[in-house]
């Protein structure tokens, strides 16, 4: 992979990644649309990465929130031995949402790695995302808040994050969509979902750390330089997209969202 190629997905990255549009649908189905042959595993080395370069973005986007967490969080514990405040309870959460990626990643690394390269299946798995979204404005009731959610939520919306580990299928699409299942606003839909990227992101780093030590020493020497350009460009866009899709939330629904998934998808199978 070379500088500017890792430049352009990392920015595909970064845009894509907060959109409900998935990102790894764009980051597999740009280098077939310009005839780009990558590495197999370079490539999916590359996207763990910069899915980690989005968490950099994630944690400065909410450093405050994050911070009165973990503040919350050790108070209580020290006090009640127990999370007892929203705040503190938020983080715990997140870690349970977090548990069916983290199994489904083990068991299926393989064969998402292998979907990265049939743009036929990242445009079925378009179709999925662009049916959730839609699906979730029509059965969402859109009454609740982030501080109302409890273990059941956490896990439920989960198992749609679960599903976002093929390309297509949108990850903070697919888990807005789960919280407006549960009949949560849009935009508490949106910052549960968001937040909910720091344990995976953290989970799919290790991962993908793993992956790059053990690559060949002249393979490392060649690739750190245009890893460090798409990590950089991905951090970078993620964090604008952050503010932008917030930014729409508060007065727009999914709709036009589901539309470019679906639109993304007719094409894409029209193309190959």
């Amino acid at each position: 992979m070379t500088w500017w190629q890792t430049l352009i997905l990392g920015i595909v990255q970064g845009l894509t990644e907060f959109l409900p549009i998935s990102s790894s649908a764009h980051l597999a189905l740009v280098p077939a649309w310009l005839g780009w042959q990558l590495p197999e595993q370079e490539a999916f080395i590359f996207d763990v990465l910069v899915q980690v370069a989005t968490l950099v973005a994630v944690v400065g986007y909410y450093r405050e929130p994050l911070r009165r967490m973990a503040a919350a969080l050790w108070q209580d514990l020290r006090q009640h031995g127990a999370p007892k405040q929203p705040e503190a309870r938020l983080p715990l959460l997140l870690l349970v949402a977090t548990v069916p990626a983290g199994i489904a990643g083990l068991l299926w690394k393989d064969a998402v790695a292998r979907t990265f390269q049939r743009p036929q299946q990242v445009a079925y798995f378009l179709l999925l995302t662009a049916l959730l979204l839609a699906l979730a404005e029509v059965l969402g009731r859109r009454v609740r808040g982030m501080p109302t959610l409890g273990a059941g939520d956490a896990l439920f919306v989960g198992l749609f994050q679960a599903l976002a580990l093929f390309p297509g299928v949108s990850r903070s699409g697919a888990t807005i969509a789960a919280g407006m299942f549960r009949h949560l606003r849009r935009d508490d839909a949106a910052n549960f979902a968001f937040l909910m990227a720091v344990p995976i992101m953290l989970a799919a780093g290790a991962v993908a750390l793993w992956d790059l030590v053990r690559l060949p020493a002249e393979t490392l020497a060649r690739l750190w330089f245009p890893f460090l350009v798409g990590f950089t460009a991905a951090a970078l866009s993620g964090y604008a997209a952050i503010h932008g899709l917030l930014t729409f939330l508060r007065g727009h629904a999914l709709w036009w969202f589901a539309l470019y998934c679906a639109v993304l998808a007719g094409f894409t199978l029209w193309f190959f």
